[in-house]
């Protein structure tokens, strides 16, 4: 009875295998998105690309560097409402994602969470209709969602204030990103 209850007892092979791990995530990755101001008026409605430099332990989140093109658009015409093209550099820091929810497996889990942006962009443009004149500054607080975790892509949708100053005015408007990243390839290392 000992020796069958031994039997019993000890653990299968597949039981002492250890599970995969999770490839280790990817630091730099390219980032790609939409940018629309919102409000009445004159808005701005452009793409961007850009680096981003994630880190995974602490407050910060990732660093990106980000340049935007667009078109001045008047929300009020039906048609022929574009005027001019604006171009932007961003600079911009983020917190590390708080998670909301997990979905998939404990291995290839994909993350939602919530985290802030801080942007400070640089603008210049072409008959501009803006009151801030054809050069201006501008300093945005972004709160957004984040899908997306690991080495793969992560997409993000953010919402925020953002205040254009220049041309010694001020003008705070509503700022809507749909961003991706895409993680760039890892570098093997080489016997």
């Amino acid at each position: 009875m000992l020796v069958v209850l031994g039997t019993l007892s000890t653990p299968l092979a597949a039981q002492l295998e250890t599970p995969p791990e999770a490839p280790p995530p990817v630091r730099n990755a390219i980032g790609f998105g939409f940018v629309a101001t919102l409000g009445a008026g004159w808005q701005i409605e452009g793409g961007e690309v850009g680096f981003v430099r994630r880190y995974f332990k602490g407050p910060l989140g990732a660093l990106s560097a980000s340049a935007r093109i667009g078109a001045f658009i008047d929300q009020g015409a039906i048609l022929g409402g574009t005027k001019g093209v604006v171009f932007a550099g961003t600079l911009a820091a983020r917190t590390s994602t708080i998670s909301l929810a997990q979905l998939g497996d404990d291995i290839s889990a994909t993350q939602i969470g919530f985290d802030v942006t801080l942007e400070a962009s640089g603008y210049a443009g072409s008959s501009s209709p803006m009151p801030e004149g054809s050069h201006w500054a501008a300093l945005a607080l972004l709160p957004g969602v984040r899908v997306g975790s690991g080495p793969g892509l992560r997409y993000a949708l953010v919402v925020g204030p953002t205040v254009f100053l220049g041309n010694g005015k001020s003008n705070v408007r509503g700022l809507l990103g749909i961003r991706i990243e895409m993680p760039l390839a890892r570098r093997e290392s080489r016997p």
